[in-house]
Parts: C-alpha cells; structure tokens; sequence
C-alpha cells in the first residue's frame, strides 16, 4: 500500500498520468493549447482515489492543469518560434488584455451559470470544426488582422471565455486569427505563446481562490493547486512540446486543418457531455 492505494492501482494511475503528459505536451506543440482536456479527467480520478473531496475536486484538477500548461507552453512557444512562425506583434497586444480576461473571468464564472458559457463555446465549436473538417477557407471574418483596439478587446474575451470553460486558451487564438486569413501554422505557432500568457495569472489565481481551503486540501499543494500533481506530469509534457511542434510543420496545411477539426469536435463533445450529465 503506498498514499493508502494497492500498489496496482497506483501503477496504473502512474501510467495515467504519464500519457496524459505526453498527450498534453503533443497538444501543445502541435495545435498551439495546453491539453487540459486530456489533463483534468486523469487528475479528476487521480484526486478521486486519493480522497479529496468533491467540493474542491474539480477546482483543484483545473488549477493544477493549468499550472502545467505554463512550462509546456513555454517550451512549444520556443520550439515554433525557432521556425520564425510567431506574431510577436499580437503577443505584445493580447498580454495585458488577456491578463485582465483572466482576471474577470475568475470573477464572473462565481456569480454567472457556467451552462451559458459552456453552450455558446460548444456552438462555436461545431461551427469552427465544420469550416476546418469542409477545409471552408472563404469562412472568414475580414483578409486582414483587426486593429489595436479590436485585437485587445479579442485578448480580454481570450483570456475571459478561457477561464470560464477551464482551457488555456489557444483554441479560441487560433480560431481567431484563421478568421482573418493567418496562415494555419502560424495561427498555431501564436496560439502557444497566448497559452503561457494566460496560464501564468490563471494559475495565480487558482491558488488565490484555493488559499482559504488549504486545510482541507491534498499535501503540497498551494491553494487550487496541486505541485506533487504538477511535477509528476510536466516532465512528459516538456519533452514531449517540441516533437507536437515540429510534426505540425511537417504536415500539410489541410492536414493540419482537419486534425484541429477534430480535435474541436472531441471538445465540443466534452462540453455538451458535461451540461447533459
């Protein structure tokens, strides 16, 4: 017995959470986001098992994922831009907005039925699959990027629907800029710095959330996040960033397009699953 589980079940838990890094890592160099979606189930049945109480299971899955999205973004975001594919003049734009998204995001989703959010990213979900998996490039909201004032308001919303929904963001990004004509790629290679950029005040603000429970929270953890849980998963996930980033310059622009269909698909899925049950 080890942490009160068999020692089968916790090997298997062990494999769980090494190819949920890795799959995590992939996602983010391939698709430009942090693969929380694959993170928060493994770490929701991990923190199950271990007993954590429900009250604070999902918040504390959440917070701990996005922690790791930090690390793996950082290194997609030097493995793409090694390759020179980054919008750094958009980076520069969407930090402080996105930051602030962040911030009201963590506010609003307290007050505010998370149902709503959910069901207006699955909507835009399916519509965004639809154009990708349809390859319907003349899907667009304009040939050029907008303005300074209209890229901030797109890094508030970011970093806004983000917090709401419980991804790091790099999905809405790439959605965005592939509206407005930027390559598929490059869409992508941005997409990676975004993540980092909100996943840093994010993860802040789980452990701020979480502080006041600490008592009844898992050792090591620092409020709505769990570091043990972090450190066993980021290794895989670091290492695993850059082949995700250089297998997505090695595929074909539609290639690229359908797999990030499908991958929206999954997500609207797993959202439109979450509001049914």
């Amino acid at each position: 017995m080890v942490f009160g589980l068999p020692a089968g079940e916790l090997a298997l838990l062990a494999g769980a959470i090494l190819i949920a890094g890795l799959v995590s890592g992939l996602l983010a160099g391939l698709f430009g986001i942090g693969g929380t979606t694959v993170i928060i189930p493994v770490l929701y049945e991990v923190f199950r098992l271990l007993g954590v109480t429900e009250e604070f299971r999902m918040q504390l899955c959440i917070g701990t994922a996005l922690a790791v999205t930090v690390p793996t973004m950082l290194r997609a975001y030097y493995a793409h831009r090694a390759k020179g594919a980054i919008l750094n003049g958009a980076l520069r734009v969407w930090a402080i907005p996105a930051a602030a998204g962040v911030a009201v995001g963590s506010y609003v989703a307290h007050i505010a039925p998370g149902a709503v959010f959910k069901t207006a990213f699955v909507l835009f979900a399916l519509f965004m699959s639809t154009r990708f998996l349809l390859g319907r490039d003349d899907w667009r909201a304009g040939d050029q990027l907008p303005g300074t004032p209209g890229m901030a308001a797109a890094g508030f919303s970011f970093g806004f629907l983000a917090t709401l929904v419980g991804i790091a963001g790099g999905s809405f990004s790439t959605l965005f800029l592939t509206l407005f004509g930027t390559p598929f790629h490059v869409a992508v290679a941005t997409s990676s710095g975004l993540g980092l950029i909100i996943g840093v005040p994010a993860t802040i603000g789980y452990m701020s959330a979480g502080w006041a429970y600490q008592s009844a929270l898992p050792p090591f953890s620092i409020g709505f996040v769990s570091v043990l849980g972090a450190l066993l998963i980021t290794p895989t996930a670091v290492f695993a960033a850059p082949y995700g980033a250089r297998l997505a310059h090695r595929l074909s622009k539609r290639k690229l397009e359908v797999a990030f269909g499908l991958f929206l698909l999954l997500i609207a899925i797993r959202f439109a699953a979450s509001l049914l049950l």
